[in-house]
């Protein structure tokens, strides 16, 4: 090798070793940036000579070349933020967004999770990018499409209540009440009563008072009772808005539910006729145990627990991401609606995607085709939400590469300097 390839030699090592530097410059510059992924520099050697068969191995080289920068996709610590729109996919895969980066459009991919909700509603990143999701249809499924999720900032409607239920236990003890039912005097013609709060078609509620009377061994009436003054056309104090009966066998289970009056109630301003299903539980007759409702043992009357449907109107008060990523609107009336689920790209080279700044990635050919699915599925990793990952970026270690590479740029300084002081004793042979 000549003196003077030996100055070219070093300099392929300066330079190699300065691109790295920067590399590492860029990795420690991005420690706080959220989601970022670290690289490190894969070097090669370089020959001066082209490669044929018996070529010998001990003809020099002709120095280094950086071959490749990779990008490290190891998983980054997760923080928690509290706050509900900060996502984080704790394993393989990318939230995806679109829009247009630097006048490219399509979709971008992501491990920053920093979203929020615009004024039109749409989950976007700090650029405005919406992310993309599989949308929730009126019937509560998921759309097969991908699109833009979008959170409904309009009141959510009142549901009138159209079902109620009850698991309870009547003493099995009771007597027989002397008196007969008087719906004006209940609590006197009447062993055991409950109430239930119902909504009417605007959303106002109401109370209903469920009275129960036993009329014989293992044999009870109930009976269904409204405010008057709630009722159009009511008159008195209460009035009867329904009524049945129920039996039960000797060992205490519900055997027959028999309805004399199914429950309608004309509130008033409301829709008429509104009608309101009894759910006693799955009786022996209906193919049931009879024991998952109401129920008649030797024990104190009481109510475990009692359900209905409906609510009132509501204010979009926040949203809530679940591990799968399904996104549901939480609201001031205590209701959670199905907004979305979150779509997870997936690629065979995450190493090979291209960056595109502003925490994005683009897809290339290298990298393969993208393939969308959920959080959870197919080998993508899960959404937890409140929490967004941290660079993989380990400080400690890029400060130890740092001054290793600072090293062999001085030492690919030195061979220049030593090959031009070679040069200048040639040089001063003529003298």
């Amino acid at each position: 090798m000549s003196i003077l390839q030996t100055m070219y030699t070093g300099v392929t090592g300066i330079a190699a070793e300065g691109d790295t530097l920067g590399m590492i410059g860029d990795n420690i510059a991005n420690v706080n940036t959220v989601g970022f992924k670290g690289q490190r520099a894969i070097f090669e050697d370089m020959l001066g000579h082209s490669i044929t068969a018996g070529t010998s191995s001990a003809l020099p080289g002709s120095g280094v070349r950086l071959a490749q920068i990779q990008q490290l996709f190891t998983q980054g610590s997760l923080s928690t933020t509290g706050v509900s729109t900060d996502l984080a996919l704790n394993g393989d895969g990318f939230f995806v967004v679109k829009g247009t980066v630097e006048g490219v459009a399509g979709n971008f991919y992501t491990r920053a999770g920093q979203f929020k909700i615009d004024n039109a509603g749409l989950l976007v990143n700090p650029e405005g990018l919406q992310v993309q999701g599989y949308a929730a249809n009126p019937d509560g499924t998921l759309s097969a499409a991908v699109s833009s999720l979008k959170v409904p900032t309009a009141a959510l409607p009142p549901l009138a209540s159209t079902k109620m239920g009850f698991v309870s236990n009547l003493d099995s003890t009771s007597t027989v009440p002397t008196a007969a039912w008087d719906a004006q005097n209940p609590g006197a013609t009447s062993n055991f009563s409950t109430s239930i709060t119902v909504y009417d078609s605007l959303g106002k509620s109401h109370s209903l008072q469920v009275y129960f009377r036993k009329t014989a061994a293992n044999t009870w009436d109930y009976h269904v009772l409204a405010n008057s003054s709630e009722i159009q056309g009511g008159l008195n104090t209460y009035t009867e808005v329904g009524a049945g009966s129920l039996s039960f066998t000797t060992s205490g289970a519900l055997n027959t539910v028999t309805t004399t009056t199914p429950v309608s109630a004309n509130f008033i301003g409301a829709a008429p006729g509104q009608a309101i299903a009894i759910n006693f539980g799955t009786s022996i007759g209906a193919g049931g145990t009879g024991l998952d409702g109401m129920t008649q043992f030797a024990s104190a009357s009481n109510v475990s627990s009692q359900t209905q449907n409906g609510y009132t109107s509501g204010d979009l008060a926040g949203v809530s991401v679940d591990g799968t990523g399904l996104v549901k609107g939480l609201y001031t009336n205590g209701q959670k609606l199905s907004i979305g689920q979150l779509a997870i790209g997936k690629f065979r080279a995450n190493e090979s995607l291209g960056r595109c700044g502003h925490n994005l990635w683009i897809e290339t050919r290298d990298s393969g085709q993208v393939a969308m699915g959920t959080a959870g599925s197919g080998g993508r990793g899960a959404v937890s939400a409140g929490t967004l990952e941290a660079s993989n970026v380990d400080l400690a270690q890029q400060f130890v590469d740092l001054i290793a590479h600072q090293r062999a740029f001085q030492a690919n300084s030195k061979t220049i300097t030593t090959a031009d002081e070679m040069l200048q004793e040639l040089v001063n042979l003529k003298r």
